[in-house]
């Protein structure tokens, strides 16, 4: 407790120029610059340990109020309907370990940035698809949203996607490396030049996880879990640490990568850079933020030929 004491005297002696300096925020005029401060003063009336249970404190959106903030494109889950896709069944156990990290264990990426784009799908996606084929492979990849954003068209790009569509796309495709399809941020044309990190044939479909936090925990036992959640509050908008335990909400808007768990603490593995929340990362009790009522995972055979 006495170092998050330390943490709250630091976050909120932040100063308004500090703050455009660590985050680079440029304005434009005298106007502008003061209107953003007064916003960022607001903020940082509830920084430190809130009622969510996260500790609030300086964040690239520190700067906006609730409302800009929700209507960034820096989201973009969107739930769809059944429709033949290859579910391999429904994991259902409820029998979990105690505790596990995959972050730890060599099966998850970097923590990336999806900009200004709804394609949060996308990186819950190869969220799901790096873990599985590190833990098949033995090998680490990291794997292209670009990709998926520009191939996928079940999905809708930068105006959001569904993962398991996506795994369904992979199933018949081979999925593309990041580094030779590269991320830009926006809607672009698929192409068919590209490296591969897990060939056409080597993702055999996925299984969707029922709702329950013993059922997360299981799956997790296994490999990072693609899941949905509600990230649009407050608590999103300035988190920098401890475990949110309320003030989230249901509505899925975003999906991420579950990486590992502890106890009844789900770590997260987020899209919007490793400058937000605990280095990319935020820890949610797995009754919050709808965690559990849309989660799958990929699965994936190292048998077939790159």
């Amino acid at each position: 407790m006495a170092k998050y004491a330390m943490l709250f005297s630091v976050a909120s002696a932040m100063e308004w120029a500090e703050y455009k300096q660590a985050f680079n925020k440029v304005y434009n005029g005298d106007s502008e610059d003061a209107e953003r401060q007064a916003i960022f003063e607001s903020n940082k009336a509830m920084w430190g340990q809130h009622e969510s249970g996260a500790i609030l404190g300086a964040t690239a959106f520190s700067d906006l109020t609730l409302e800009e903030f929700q209507a960034m494109p820096i989201r973009g889950f969107a739930a769809g309907s059944d429709l033949g896709l290859p579910k391999l069944g429904e994991h259902t156990s409820e029998e979990f370990v105690g505790a596990v990290d995959w972050t730890t264990k060599g099966a998850v990426t970097p923590v990336k940035d999806q900009g200004q784009c709804g394609s949060c799908w996308a990186f819950s996606t190869t969220g799901g698809l790096e873990g599985a084929w590190k833990l098949a492979s033995g090998s680490l990849t990291s794997m292209s949203e670009q990709f998926f954003v520009d191939c996928s068209k079940q999905n809708s790009g930068c105006n959001g996607g569904l993962m398991d569509y996506a795994f369904s796309f992979a199933k018949s495709n081979a999925v593309a490396t990041e580094s030779s399809y590269p991320y830009t941020a926006r809607d672009g044309t698929c192409k068919s030049s590209y490296s591969t990190a897990i060939p056409a044939g080597g993702v055999t479909g996925y299984t969707d996880i029922s709702s329950s936090a013993s059922a997360l925990k299981s799956a997790l036992d296994g490999q990072p879990v693609s899941v949905a959640i509600q990230a649009d509050q407050s608590v999103f908008q300035q988190y920098t640490g401890g475990v949110i335990t309320s003030g989230c909400g249901s509505n899925l808007d975003h999906g991420v990568t579950a990486v590992g768990y502890d106890g009844n603490t789900i770590k997260v593995k987020n899209s919007w850079g490793s400058s937000w929340g605990v280095n990319g990362y935020v820890s949610i009790d797995a009754s919050q933020c709808g965690i559990t009522t849309s989660a799958s995972f990929p699965k994936v055979s190292a048998g077939v030929e790159v």
